[in-house]
Order: structure tokens, then C-alpha cells, then sequence
């Protein structure tokens, strides 16, 4: 025996409401639903932050970056870099790049060096103000939103550098994954003004204890060793960056100090240099910076804001 059915309430099934209810209800959904990418003005600067909350493009008006003269015992990564970003440049096929290594031995510095270097080249080429080449800096913790970037990008009239700086993923972190689909392997692809550069202190972006991890509890940890490690093959260019010798680090201190015109004498200079990147136990592009930011303070000269 069926019970008969209940009846709709009539407030359910009116077709009498006022037009303005059904107005401010679309309004309402409209305002909750994720908004849609807007184009920013690219003519207005050469470099910009990827802001995911709004999904927006923010102009960066003045590049913090070092001049390409100063970075100094890694000639061979800079030449590397600086050819595949003048071929994707000027619109022929390069690799996507990760730079990995030793902390503080320039790896961002050569990024955003690069960038101007190559843009610098085109303008004078072909005589516009311009920059042909636009950086775009997205945050390690926006990995996710990279496809969004990736949509706004697309249609763009430029080429674009995406830049993550200090790139790395631990253990339950499964955003590589979207980087994974960006750089190789969906369906859409890489645009093909786009460009991706990353710098990392791991090789393969993960730490060794989360890859050794897989090997002892996995029940085919070779499987799942490879499905982790192989986001770095995705890069199809590899710039190792190793610690300085002690020569290196005095050619940084002094390419610093004859750059911004500190004076100092020579022997001075090399004590003093030595002695700092002992008491820090290490010796990189960083330290030597961080010696010259207080050799010019206690001599009261003036850096300018040229530092990296």
C-alpha cells in the first residue's frame, strides 16, 4: 500500500515572485562565483606578480635584480641560460629550466639578470621601448593556480618567463602534481609563449628522506620513486650550482666593491673578506653581498639600491 504523495509547498512552486527576487539571487551567485581573469595592461612594465586570490597580474615597476658583471664563477650556467632564453625570445624552441645547487650562489640573481639582458638585446634589435619578454613571478605556495596563470596567459601578445624561486615539495604535498600537468604531459600543453624557470637547492625538488621513504614502505617503491622524481625530468634543462672556492668569493667581494666604488685596499679587503665568510661558514654570492652591505656601512658609502 503506497501512501499518496505530499504536496509541494506553494511558496516552492509560485511562479508570482517579484522579478527583482530572481535579479539579486543571479547577483548573489555571481559575486560567489570566482571571477573571471582579466588581461592586464602588459605595456605597463616588464615584470609582474601572480596574485591567485583575485586572479590578477601586478605590475612590478623596478626589477630587484644584480647586474649580470657581477656574478662571478658561473660563467658556464650564464652563458646556458642566457642562449635558451634569447632562442624562446626570439619565438624558437627552448627548454623549461631548473637551476638547483648550493644556497646563495645566484641561481635567482641569474634568472632575473638573464631577463634583462635578453630584453635589453631585443629592444636595441628592433628599436622598441618596450620589453619584448615579460617576467612573471608566481609564489612556491600558488603551484596549484598555475593552470590558471597558464589560461590568462595563452593569448597574450608577448612571451613570458614564469618564474618560481626556491621551488621544493615535502612530504603529503601533492601540488607538484599541477606543475607536473603545466610543464609536459595535459592535453593543453605548455602555451607556446610561455616559459617556465625554477630554482631549487634539491635536485629533484623533493627532499632524499621523502624519496627514501618511498623505497622502504611502498609496495613497488620503484614505481613510485619514479612517479616523484620524474617532475624534474620535466625540465628539460638542468643548471647545477656548486660552492665557491676561495678565489671565486674574493672575485665576487672585489667585482662588488669596484662596482659601487667602495674604497678599501686590496690586503684590507681580503682579510677582512676571509675572515667574514669564516665566521659564517660558507662561502657564495650571498655572503660576499652581505660582507660589502657592511664594509660600505661602517665606511659610509652609499649602495645605491643595486644590490641583488
Amino acid at each position: 500500500m503506497s501512501l499518496p504523495k505530499k504536496p509541494l509547498a506553494p511558496a516552492l512552486v509560485s511562479s508570482h515572485l517579484p522579478a527583482d527576487v530572481f535579479e539579486r539571487i543571479a547577483s548573489a551567485l555571481e559575486r560567489l562565483a570566482p571571477p573571471h581573469p582579466r588581461p592586464p595592461d602588459f605595456t605597463t612594465a616588464d615584470a609582474y606578480i601572480w596574485y591567485p586570490p583575485v586572479r590578477t597580474l601586478a605590475p612590478v615597476p623596478r626589477v630587484n635584480r644584480v647586474d649580470m658583471s657581477l656574478l662571478k664563477g658561473i660563467d658556464r650556467m650564464r652563458d646556458i641560460l642566457v642562449e635558451n632564453t634569447a632562442r624562446f625570445a626570439r619565438g624558437l624552441p627552448a627548454n623549461n629550466a631548473l637551476l638547483w645547487g648550493a644556497r646563495g650562489m645566484g641561481k635567482s640573481s641569474l634568472v632575473k639578470a638573464a631577463h634583462a639582458a635578453v630584453n635589453a638585446a631585443l629592444q636595441a634589435t628592433l628599436g622598441t621601448e618596450a620589453g619584448v619578454l615579460k617576467l612573471v613571478e608566481i609564489h612556491r605556495e600558488d603551484i596549484e593556480s598555475l593552470p590558471d596563470l597558464m589560461t590568462l596567459l595563452r593569448c597574450a601578445p608577448y612571451r613570458f618567463l614564469v618564474f618560481c624561486d626556491d621551488l621544493s615539495f615535502d612530504a603529503q604535498d601533492t601540488s607538484y602534481k599541477s606543475l607536473k600537468a603545466v610543464l609536459e604531459g595535459g592535453i593543453e600543453g605548455r602555451p607556446d609563449n610561455v616559459i617556465l624557470y625554477a630554482t631549487s637547492n634539491r635536485r629533484h625538488l623533493l627532499s632524499r628522506d621523502m624519496i627514501e621513504n618511498e623505497r622502504g614502505s611502498a609496495i613497488n617503491p620503484g614505481e613510485t620513486v619514479e612517479e616523484k622524481v620524474s617532475l624534474s625530468d620535466r625540465f628539460g634543462l638542468w643548471l647545477g650550482f656548486h660552492r665557491c672556492s676561495q678565489d671565486e668569493f674574493l672575485a665576487m667581494v672585489e667585482g662588488y666593491v669596484g662596482y659601487y666604488g667602495v674604497p678599501v685596499d686590496a690586503a684590507t679587503l681580503r682579510r677582512e673578506a676571509l675572515e667574514w665568510a669564516t665566521t659564517r661558514g660558507s662561502r657564495s654570492g650571498r655572503v660576499a653581498w652581505q660582507y660589502v652591505q657592511d664594509l660600505a656601512g661602517r665606511l659610509g658609502v652609499t649602495l645605491a639600491e643595486k644590490g641583488p
